[in-house]
């Protein structure tokens, strides 16, 4: 094999439960990398205390790498996480297509530093259960991986316990992000790794944008050997997260203490409802999530992060209504935004 194990205390930060956020990209108006801006990006979330950043995901945009932006834009967070955080970072790089693409990118991600790589399945519909474990085996040989569960909504594949299960057993496998934003299939994950017994080895991270809060304080209970087992999510790797960065960092620390403590205080579990109904407005769950990256890009524009929206695909943008929305959740909860935080170090950030 050609990787090396993930730096102890990279492997430590995944294994407590760390922000990381899902990378937008930034554009100008003719539709071209801004660099300046995606730079500024990562420093946001850098300075927003995130333990890491993913880059080359669904919400960097999966056609970066028919526009030939798949290496700039990783290298542009990898340079960032280096000379910017100066703490150790959890850098995940999206890894798509067949066998020989992922591998491919698994090795690119390697060469500019990446900590793992998060395989989507989504271009392996149709493939049976023993060819994708084959497929996920043969890139975990390149990187360390990280597993994902995408919404159906948005091209994912319906993925079983039987099929988690397998995944876990493998020996590179780091972390598995579940985001079907389905109870269900959630639980399928759980189980799988249950199965597996992979729990110590394979760290659980919410990628239910519709259920942060809850999928972070409720154990995960399941049986094995006639015994209940109890697993937890650490942390998330989120679209959400890619907006009011700061106070997720603060809500996930607030999580954990009330986690530690043993007890979970009502205003804690009646976050869960208010952060789903700015998802709401975010992901645009009103037209099936069609705007979904165009409304996380609409906060960072209004935050003055991102020049405008633009998306590689021109037809992708805000829904109808969607705009309205954004204003709504902006003014009903706006002790969940860090705009303040914005404010106060946008200029150093572009600089």
């Amino acid at each position: 094999m050609h990787w090396s194990r993930l730096p102890a205390d990279v492997l430590a930060l995944l294994r407590r439960g760390t922000v990381i956020p899902a990378h937008p990209l930034a554009l100008d108006a003719a539709r071209r990398l801004d660099e300046r801006r995606q730079r500024a990006l990562a420093r946001y979330y850098i300075d927003a205390g995130c333990g890491g950043l993913a880059v080359g995901v669904h919400a960097t945009q999966f056609a970066i790498r028919e526009a030939g932006l798949y290496e700039p834009v990783l290298g542009i967070a990898a340079a960032e996480a280096r000379d910017w955080a100066k703490r150790p970072l959890v850098l995940v790089a999206g890894l798509c297509g067949g066998t020989a693409q992922a591998r491919r990118e698994a090795a690119i991600a390697r060469a500019l530093g990446y900590s793992a790589g998060m395989l989507s399945l989504a271009p392996m519909g149709g493939a049976s259960v023993d060819e994708l474990v084959e497929h996920c085996a043969a890139v975990a040989g390149e990187i360390p991986l990280v597993g994902f569960y995408l919404q159906t909504a948005v091209g994912g594949i319906p993925l079983g316990a039987e099929f988690w299960r397998r995944f876990a057993a493998i020996d590179n496998v780091v972390a598995i992000k579940a985001a079907p934003f389905d109870r269900y299939r959630t639980l399928d994950v759980v189980k799988g790794v249950a199965a597996a017994r992979a729990e110590d080895r394979v760290t659980l991270y919410t990628g239910n944008d519709d259920h942060i809060v809850l999928d972070l304080v409720a154990p995960f209970a399941v049986r094995r050997d006639g015994a209940e087992l109890r697993l937890r999510f650490r942390g998330g790797l989120l679209g959400h997260w890619s907006v009011w960065t700061k106070t997720a960092v603060a809500l996930l620390e607030r999580i954990r203490a009330a986690v530690e403590r043993g007890s979970i205080d009502e205003d804690l579990l009646a976050l869960d409802a208010r952060i789903t109904d700015c998802n709401g407005a975010f992901f645009d769950a009103a037209n099936g999530f069609t705007g979904c990256i165009a409304g996380c890009h609409e906060v960072l524009r209004r935050q003055g992060l991102l020049e405008g929206i633009w998306c590689l695909d021109q037809n992708e943008t805000l829904s109808p209504g969607q705009a309205r929305e954004i204003d709504r959740v902006a003014r009903d909860h706006a002790d969940l935004a860090d705009d303040a935080f914005v404010r106060e170090n946008l200029s150093r950030w572009l600089a």
